[in-house]
């Protein structure tokens, strides 16, 4: 018998989560890694798309660790056909990146009894994209770097305006940070608790993102997180990458010293992803979803302040 070989898309989960477990293995958190980047100038952002249009989900990890192991520093993106299509070309010799792109598509079939029923089928592909520092002729524009942020008192204003805007009751005291499902609040230690602005907005995101998880919010089940440890590490991954996601659209670098859960965390996210080859990319499409809730959360107006955050 001829062993089943792996179709793409199981290949594209396994490779992704490999490369994931190898850096916690090391005690490493790859999402962390372009703030911990000491070469690295300006501000981070999220990858972007040639239309400026901001990269999500595990796209983001993907392009993230890509941009820091090969130096690049442009955070525009592109394929070899856009490239050509705006008179541009990739260097010959040029190697791109893997992005992932998951949607659905609904079919038509008749059932067992002749009638006709609609069934939504998922589907998954991959693409290679170059980034900007790999392609000549571009528009001077497509080079540009995101620009240093030189007041950093204001960039925390526009987070605290940030979760103003959610409604979140956040309250302070103690010296734990935590979400409580049943009063619907998030509680953190006193802000002179943290050694610095970040810290605290950095944890604050983190739990923000626990606090999209109700029902009223966006609906992510958290009932067993007390009585299943693995429940308890998919949830605290997630909300672990919401809080990167958010610090790069706030543009506040967070915390580089791990909390003293991570520790335990890291182990419990060791055996989540070797035992699921696809957690890490559903964690990160939860995070994506939490941190799109709170943005959608905020008046227009400050939207629009938060494109050039």
């Amino acid at each position: 018998m001829k062993r089943k070989e792996k179709s793409p898309r199981a290949d594209i989960y396994e490779r992704i989560t490999e490369t994931i477990v190898a850096d916690l293995e090391k005690g490493v958190r790859p999402w962390m890694k372009p703030w911990s980047a000491g070469g690295l100038e300006g501000r981070i952002t999220r990858p972007l798309r040639h239309t400026g249009e901001a990269y999500t989900g595990i796209n983001v990890l993907l392009l993230w660790s890509e941009s820091l192991n090969r130096g690049f520093e442009a955070p525009l993106w592109m394929t070899y056909r856009q490239a050509g299509q705006i008179g541009a070309q990739v260097r010959q010799g040029e190697t791109g990146a893997t992005v992932v792109y998951a949607s659905r598509f609904t079919k038509t079939e008749t059932d067992a009894r002749g009638d006709e029923v609609e069934r939504d089928i998922p589907y998954f592909k991959t693409y290679t994209v170059f980034n900007c520092d790999q392609i000549d002729g571009l528009p001077e524009h497509y080079y540009h770097r995101p620009d240093k942020i030189i007041d950093p008192v204001s960039r925390i204003e526009h987070a605290d305006r940030f979760f103003k805007h959610t409604r979140a009751v956040i309250r302070h005291g103690g010296s734990k940070a935590f979400f409580a499902p049943a009063s619907d609040h998030i509680q953190m230690p006193p802000f002179e608790s943290f050694r610095d602005a970040e810290s605290y907005v950095a944890v604050l995101c983190h739990e923000a993102t626990h606090w999209t998880a109700p029902e009223h919010c966006v609906g992510r089940d958290l009932s067993r997180y007390h009585k299943d440890r693995t429940e308890r590490a998919r949830e605290e991954l997630i909300a672990e990458l919401g809080s990167c996601f958010l610090c790069a659209d706030l543009g506040i670098v967070p915390e580089l010293e791990p909390r003293p859960d991570h520790a335990s965390y890291l182990h419990s996210w060791l055996r989540v992803l070797k035992d699921d080859k696809r957690a890490i990319f559903q964690a990160a499409a939860h995070a994506q979803r939490a941190v799109a809730y709170l943005h959608s959360l905020q008046p227009a107006q400050a939207l629009e302040e938060g494109k050039g955050a």
